[in-house]
């Protein structure tokens, strides 16, 4: 019951809220298409007259009275809107009056194009492009893909990885029954944040890919498209030695229950996993950097246990000085054929040194190249810097996750501890060609931030992103089908990677050659995941999610449970 436990929850409490009054009332009013924090919008309390107005980042506090029943917000350039007063935390989005111009000559429409151009298919690790505060937390802006007309561009391109911070983070919101920030919600670490149980590869392969074809829920004209892609897995025995550096922020902004004190919990969860042949040291850094633990074999678990609970907050955030020792370290103690590799914790709040996003991609993209791969581990709220974090990990070739509690690092450190810190595969991305003669156009759901440049045609020289041992990959299509289907090849899909030290490019490719079935006759895995990507499409408040609503969501998901093993999805 995990699975569901978790879904359902998730959905109540973030698609609803808590029905109080309380003498002051907070909030964000963010631009309804751009989601940019909207500045100078006066917020009014009715029947009251009070009123403020947004500051820079589009944050209002307002005092109101018992008998205040609704909030008014005004702005010139856009639309009032009048919300009931029910929450003490609000998220508004505002629409904006002006129409968009005339596109009817050359430059307007060449200035068009390049608008939506850039609002459709973001190209992979374009994640600073915009960032996007909620709360002073930030994330990088994520446009939601469009439908693309298949007869035009038959190949969809987009790179894999085993990132899945966003369902954690989401799940924070929602335990705290506020708002989800649009920007959080990146559907595909939704959907593979969760256990599927899709047969492993055969010994002599290291992926195998499934598919499903099936109508569509929440669109009855539409259908979907499921590839999912399995990786060998590794036995924890038979994994190789680690080098790892643990990176450890110690600033002031970590002091609070739910960040220091719950990293120093979630390291423990790891340390006692570690083997003799592998080896940990640690860096903690506030103002200054400082090595607190020297190159020490994982047998020694109360040494490296004392020097993690010997750790306190206090100072700035020194991650730039601090980023540079740990590699420093990583690469003096480098294990060749080994999983070599800096896991960093922090909020995310660098604030001395190289602080912009720009330039810690930079700094970590040249690291990497040494051999040396990045986990970024996120925590706590409010100041949590979320895009600078998957900005981090993209450029590391590594993963990220967010440790919202215990249980989660339990997940992380323990139950998926092959998957989380040992790649098996590098520069993984994959190429679905569909055939017009079956879709006239198709919509890839999430991996927004990771889809690969239109101008990439030879896909063996582009980098994609890593896959950990046993993890399973889902990626989903909405499909506009061509009437009537003629039958023959769906798409063709191929997986290009490089097994983990190994230069060589290989491609593994299969022929999709499926009719359509009933929703309700596929796989549990089929549903289940169709069930996560609707959820995560009613989050993003999507214009895609059709008939879709949280009822269809837990429904979906209550008859798709299937085997839980050991409860890996984790639970409330």
């Amino acid at each position: 019951m995990y699975k569901l436990l978790m879904l359902f929850l998730c959905a109540s409490w973030s698609m609803s809220g808590v029905a109080q009054q309380r003498k002051v009332v907070t909030g964000a009013v963010q631009d309804s298409l751009r989601h940019d924090p909207v500045k100078g919008v006066r917020v009014t309390a009715w029947p009251d007259t009070v009123s403020v107005q947004t500051n820079q980042y589009g944050l209002f506090r307002l005092e109101v009275s018992g008998s205040s029943t609704h909030l008014v917000f005004y702005h010139p350039g856009y639309a009032r809107k009048f919300v009931p007063l029910q929450h003490d935390r609000m998220l508004i989005e505002l629409s904006p009056l002006k129409k968009i111009p005339d596109a009817s000559n050359d430059i307007a429409q060449a200035k068009a194009r390049a608008r939506y151009a850039h609002s459709t298919n973001p190209n992979y690790s374009n994640l600073g492009v915009a960032i996007t505060n909620f709360y002073d937390e930030t994330y990088g802006r994520l446009y939601e893909n469009k439908f693309v007309d298949a007869g035009k561009k038959p190949v969809s391109d987009f790179a894999l990885d085993v990132d899945r911070a966003a369902y954690s983070n989401m799940r924070r919101f929602a335990r705290l029954k506020q708002p989800v920030p649009v920007d959080a919600v990146r559907i595909e670490e939704m959907l593979n944040y969760f256990h599927y149980s899709y047969p492993l590869p055969r010994q002599d392969s290291l992926f195998a890919m499934y598919s499903h074809y099936t109508d569509c829920p929440w669109e009855p004209r539409h259908n979907l498209f499921q590839v999912a892609v399995r990786a060998k897995r590794i036995e924890t025995d038979s994994l190789p030695a680690s080098n790892l550096v643990f990176l450890i922020d110690c600033s002031g902004s970590m002091g609070t229950p739910n960040k220091l004190p719950l990293l120093q919990a979630a390291f423990r969860v790891l340390v006692n996993n570690l083997r003799p042949r592998d080896k940990v040291a640690i860096v903690a850094y506030a103002g200054t950097p400082g090595l607190v633990l020297p190159c020490t074999p994982g047998n020694q678990k109360e040494k490296i246990l004392q020097s993690i609970d010997y750790l306190s907050a206090g100072g700035a955030t020194g991650g730039e000085a601090a980023i540079k020792m740990a590699y420093k370290i990583a690469m003096e103690n480098f294990i060749r054929g080994g999983n070599n590799r800096v896991i960093m914790a922090t909020d995310g709040d660098f604030n001395v040194g190289q602080t912009s996003d720009q330039d810690m991609e930079d700094l970590i993209a040249m690291q990497k190249e040494g051999g040396v791969l990045l986990t970024c581990l996120g925590f706590g709220m409010k100041d949590y810097k979320d895009s600078k974090l998957e900005t981090l990990a993209s450029k590391g070739n590594g993963n990220f996750a967010y440790i919202d509690d215990l249980e989660e690092a339990n997940k992380v450190f323990a139950r998926e501890f092959g998957s989380t810190l040992f790649t098996i595969a590098r520069d993984v991305h994959a190429q679905v060609t569909f055939d017009p003669r079956r879709v006239k156009a198709y919509r890839l759901l999430g991996y927004e931030n990771k889809i690969l440049k239109d101008d990439n045609f030879d896909s063996l020289k582009v980098t994609g992103g890593i896959v950990g041992s046993g993890h399973c990959v889902v990626a989903m299509y909405e499909i506009t089908p061509v009437h009537p289907d003629p039958g023959g090849a769906l798409a063709t899909v191929s997986l290009t990677y490089r097994p983990d030290g190994d230069p060589q490019t290989y491609r593994l490719e299969e022929t999709m050659n499926i009719k359509v079935t009933r929703f309700h006759e596929s796989s549990d895995d089929c549903r289940f995941a169709a069930s996560v990507g609707l959820f995560g499409m009613l989050l993003r408040k999507s214009q895609y999610a059709g008939k879709g609503n949280t009822d269809m969501v837990t429904r979906i998901a209550k008859h798709a449970l299937g085997p839980d093993p050991g409860g890996i999805a984790g639970s409330f």
